[in-house]
């Protein structure tokens, strides 16, 4: 996923060069995740059940930017697909979704007037 701009501070000035040594890592192919763990999607084909373009992505598994590990000792990131990456974020989109719905900042707020 791209970095949202207000997020860039979250991460580290090598974050570059971290998901250059994560995508070494995996080939640049995805890893798999959890709920599709025979995906190895290559970067940059279609995706072999989507047809997609795939684009891989560095996924943090407790989804803190902070925690990147240290070179050649990355635990807690993956190179996924946008089937994966999306399917493992889910619930926590769904959440974040939510309380940015009931802090009035999403436009056409759902407990508020239209905007």
């Amino acid at each position: 996923m791209p970095i949202r701009p207000e997020r860039a501070a979250l991460y580290p000035p090598d974050w570059p060069e971290i998901r250059t040594e994560v995508l070494a890592r995996a080939g640049n192919r995805c890893e798999g995740s959890p709920a599709y763990p025979d995906c190895s999607a290559d970067n940059g084909l279609p995706h072999p059940l989507t047809g997609s373009t795939v684009v891989l992505t560095i996924a943090h598994l407790d989804h803190n930017p902070a925690n990147n590990g240290t070179p050649g000792n990355r635990p807690n990131l993956r190179a996924w697909c946008q089937r994966c990456h999306l399917n493992y974020d889910r619930v926590h989109h769904a959440r974040n979704a939510y309380f940015t719905r009931r802090e009035g900042k999403a436009v056409g707020d759902l407990f508020g007037e239209p905007a």
